[in-house]
């Protein structure tokens, strides 16, 4: 293994997209796989700038997609993560490993059902990611896309792709429900449509998304588009076929259209409240955070009492490195359901991000008292006493927990 520096030439080549000095330094002998403090290989860094021509040199001179970071993170697991397909199947045609985990305890296929990643949804499922591989949390990918979903559209076929390559329904968390039992607790009625094998598509543009669908499935999305557009001139004010029109527009990377279709269906139906939260999504396509989070904001302020919004502003915050505001909008979500220990372990989570511990300590702690049989909460604890310096108590807690965090390192 190689040792960490502290800046690698070839990583801050990576960092600034310069294609010209990666050619240079890996002529000149540079190591592919060397790594910076944080564990970061050069593909590392082209990955999470989703510079895809970099990332395919990178791998063309021998980087290695399974290299983990220190947050336990792997080029294919960092694609899978955030969304950034070309590279996910990239890196799954160069040889990742379809059965690792991130630190979490979770597949690829986990985090982009969580944030609605459709597509890459379908590229984990395509590559055999298995469709059930529950996480630390105790949540398959089905469970993450029902408790974290809001049940609308975009959810929705998250969760028919899922159940279409055979997830199950029944399959319980840590507390004893299952997703079919969360989708009724939560009234997701498009969901249980699903669960019932009736399919989400109804109206009169039903037929038309259909087929829709079957281009989108083979990713000819201009096909598609054309598809749903036609059927929008004969039923111009149908939400669903705006919503495809403008999910499409943003899968061709044609965001600020995508963004006009979308607000012109919260222009007609302010309610519509899950179509911030698609806006937000092509903000963040374009790289335009504050544009994202406003949008987050607008829906939010329609309804203020509901965890979606918050939830996923609370993740694109996290994203952003904003850890201050992100543990702001965790304590919000906190004080409507002090239960969720994943709100508390998400808050601890930034809380250490900022070199809080002993503060990301006591979130944990909240984490370990709903859920005490879980061991990840009591890994995370115990890497905030080792940065406090406090090694004993760490062991002990590792010891509690039964599994040490190096055994996801392998």
């Amino acid at each position: 293994m190689n040792a960490p520096s502290a800046n690698p030439p070839l990583i801050a080549a990576a960092d600034k997209g310069d294609m010209a000095a990666i050619e240079r330094l890996l002529a000149e002998g540079a190591k592919v796989d060397a790594k910076d403090e944080a564990g970061r290989t050069a593909l590392m860094a082209a990955t999470q700038k989703n510079n895809l021509p970099l990332a395919r040199r990178l791998i063309a001179a021998g980087s290695d997609v399974n290299a983990r970071d220190i947050t336990m993170l792997s080029p294919y697991l960092c694609a899978g993560a955030n969304g950034f397909n070309e590279i996910l199947k990239l890196a799954i045609a160069s040889g990742a490993d379809r059965n690792s985990v991130n630190r979490f305890g979770g597949t690829p296929l986990l985090p982009s059902s969580e944030k609605g990643f459709l597509r890459t949804v379908r590229v984990c499922l395509a590559a055999g990611i298995p469709v059930d591989r529950a996480n630390d949390l105790g949540w398959s990918a089905l469970l993450e896309a029902v408790i974290l979903g809001d049940g609308g559209r975009l959810y929705g076929d998250v969760i028919e792709a899922l159940v279409q390559a055979g997830a199950d329904k029944n399959l319980r968390d840590r507390d004893g429900k299952s997703s079919l039992e969360h989708a009724q607790a939560l009234g997701q009625e498009r969901v249980l449509k699903i669960f019932r094998g009736e399919g989400a598509a109804a109206g009169a543009g039903a037929t038309a998304i259909r087929q829709a669908k079957q281009a989108e499935k083979a990713e000819r999305y201009e096909e598609a588009l054309a598809i749903v557009e036609a059927a929008l001139a004969q039923h111009p004010g149908d939400p669903d076929l705006a919503y495809y029109k403008g999910y499409y527009l943003y899968e061709l990377g044609r965001n600020e259209e995508a963004i006009r279709a979308l607000e012109a269906v919260l222009a007609a139906n302010a309610e519509a409240i899950e179509f911030h939260f698609y806006i937000a999504y092509a903000w963040r396509a374009m790289k335009q955070p504050e544009a994202a989070l406003a949008a987050f904001d607008a829906g939010i302020a329609k309804q203020p009492k509901a965890r979606f919004l918050r939830y996923h502003k609370s993740n694109y915050l996290r994203e952003l490195g904003r850890h201050e505001a992100a543990v702001a909008v965790m304590d919000e979500l906190l004080a409507r359901d002090p239960g969720r220990y994943d709100f508390a372990f998400h808050k601890g989570n930034s809380l250490r991000s900022l070199g809080r511990h002993e503060e990301a300590i006591s979130a944990i702690e909240i984490a370990i008292a709903s859920d005490p049989g879980n061991p990840l909460y009591r890994q995370h604890k115990a890497q905030s006493l080792r940065l406090l310096g406090r090694e004993a108590e760490a062991q002990a807690v590792l010891a509690a927990a039964g599994r040490p965090p190096a055994a996801r390192a392998s």
